[in-house]
């Protein structure tokens, strides 16, 4: 991971940078795109990523899962929020979890966003572009759900340390999802995710209900059981977090 490095002082999307990087057969796996200032980023929900030009780590890893099953696509999302979630571990944080799908909080803050954007041909990947925001060294932001690393601690960090440790947590997890261990994957996605066995108030089709995440189904949809006991499955678009 990062041994062919794309940097750009500014963009608008190191997203955008790498999927036209794709197009190129030359380009490896593992390619790198990142830059100082990206000036459109994009979140999950055709949402903005704000981030203050030089605090953070915003990036975009180009990966080649030729060897996944199309059905086991959103393992792909376990494994990036996964690597994230093992480099602030590192960090001595406490009440880490990963947001389904795969954001990292810390608390009830947002510390990364990820976004990941795949091209299939037939019944294959040919290859899958995860982009990720990562909250370091950024001191105020725009909304009060996000934070940072130094905010957390009080720390300063350099982003080129931070970078390398980050790559090593997300290219260990990548090669389990090589070596097939699904199995593995997801009950060490499911261990830390955020509000699972707890009862919140969410929000679908303009209601909101109370429920208690359960898990995630086959296709990494969200499980939710109702105060009923009846257990629902949502895609990304379909529930949201009220509280």
């Amino acid at each position: 991971m990062g041994s062919n490095l794309v940097f750009m002082p500014e963009c608008h999307s190191t997203n955008t940078l790498a999927l036209q990087l794709c197009q190129q057969s030359s380009t490896p796996e593992g390619t790198l795109v990142i830059t100082n200032n990206q000036t459109a980023g994009r979140g999950q929900r055709g949402n903005a990523w704000e981030a203050e030009p030089g605090k953070n780590l915003t990036l975009s890893l180009i990966l080649k899962p030729v060897f996944l099953n199309l059905k086991d696509q959103f393992f792909l999302n376990m494994i990036i929020s996964l690597g994230v979630y093992d480099y602030f571990i590192t960090k001595k944080i406490t009440d880490i979890h990963i947001k389904w799908p795969n954001d990292v909080m810390a608390g009830n803050k947002k510390l990364c966003g990820i976004l990941i954007e795949n091209q299939i041909q037939g019944s294959q990947f040919v290859h899958s572009v995860a982009g990720m925001g990562i909250n370091i060294n950024q001191q105020h932001f725009g909304v009060g759900t996000a934070t940072s690393l130094h905010m957390i601690t009080g720390i300063q960090y350099t982003l080129q340390d931070e970078l390398e440790l980050l790559l090593q947590k997300i290219e260990a997890r990548y090669l389990r999802l090589r070596q097939n261990a699904l199995d593995k994957i997801k009950n060490d996605y499911l261990a830390v995710l955020y509000w699972k066995g707890k009862n919140h108030l969410f929000s679908s089709n303009g209601q909101n209900f109370s429920g208690t995440i359960v898990g995630i189904d086959d296709t990494g949809r969200l499980k939710v059981q109702r105060e009923d006991n009846a257990v629902q499955v949502f895609d990304l678009k379909e529930i949201s977090y009220v509280q």
